[in-house]
């Protein structure tokens, strides 16, 4: 499956960056990744000693997220909509972007592939992975409970949009496994930067690594698309996440579309 041709690389000569959300300089019009927006990071043209000397007032970019009052003084425009955003809404999947197209024939031919790699992997009869199925949904009620107690999470988040997992972490981490929560409404890649925040992970999914930290199905192994909503999956009939259950965290090559040994994580 082709790869999509998404982001821009960075003008500055010696950085080259490609960035999937690139900032567009308000003074020379150019693109720029995450360090190099400001004008002075980038030795932009249109910085003159006029400028500096104007008074303090700063021009602020407000986000046109409905109902967020968030402004930042460089702007976040989205090369989709065109429209100017604060950085917790410079996604596509986060301020519901009219231009977000999901190709529904390749996503139905991809997961219908990965059901059957699933299948082939298992060996389980439809009846199998039916019981284990509803085994982990009963343990993931049980666990739901004392998860709530001593999750870590945005606290702002109300109660009725949260969703709570026991989050295992890379191999080689301190720790083995934190609970944590999470907004239904985010996506994939939003949970995982602020996963990696929670447990000072190591994150460099804005640049171009060998590997990425990916969000892992505790089942199948799977490492969840970046641009999915959370709530997707959970209200998956086949083999969805529940809310209560297992997640795992891991660095994954691209190529990578599953993790091994899952159950190495888990023990």
């Amino acid at each position: 499956m082709a790869e999509l041709d998404i982001g821009r690389h960075c003008q500055v000569e010696q950085c080259r960056q490609r960035d999937f959300l690139p900032f567009v300089c308000d003074g020379c019009s150019g693109i720029f990744c995450l360090e190099h927006r400001s004008r002075e990071s980038h030795s932009c043209p249109e910085v003159t000693v006029i400028e500096r000397l104007k008074s303090d007032t700063h021009t602020s970019y407000p986000c046109s997220f409905k109902d967020c009052a968030e402004r930042e003084l460089v702007p976040v425009m989205c090369p989709y909509c065109g429209k100017n955003f604060c950085l917790r809404h410079r996604h596509q999947s986060d301020h519901e972007c009219e231009e977000l197209e999901i190709p529904k024939s390749r996503m139905a031919a991809t997961q219908k592939l990965v059901k059957d790699i699933i299948d082939s992997k298992t060996g389980e009869t439809a009846s199998k992975r039916r019981k284990g199925a509803k085994n982990s949904e009963t343990a993931a009620k049980v666990a739901l409970m004392k998860l709530k107690m001593r999750a870590n999470g945005d606290k702002s988040l109300p109660q009725m949009e949260r969703i709570y997992f026991q989050v295992f972490l890379p191999k080689g981490s301190k720790e083995k496994s934190k609970p944590m929560f999470f907004c239904q409404q985010w996506s994939i890649g939003r949970v995982i930067d602020f996963a990696a925040s929670l447990a000072s992970l190591k994150n460099d999914n804005n640049k171009l690594t060998p590997k990425k930290l990916r969000l892992c199905h505790s089942t199948s192994g799977e490492a969840l698309p970046l641009d999915h909503i959370l709530q997707t999956w959970i209200a998956k009939a086949d083999c969805p996440l529940y809310n209560g259950g297992n997640i795992i965290l891991e660095y994954l090559n691209d190529e990578e579309r599953f993790l091994k040994n899952v159950d190495s994580y888990l023990e």
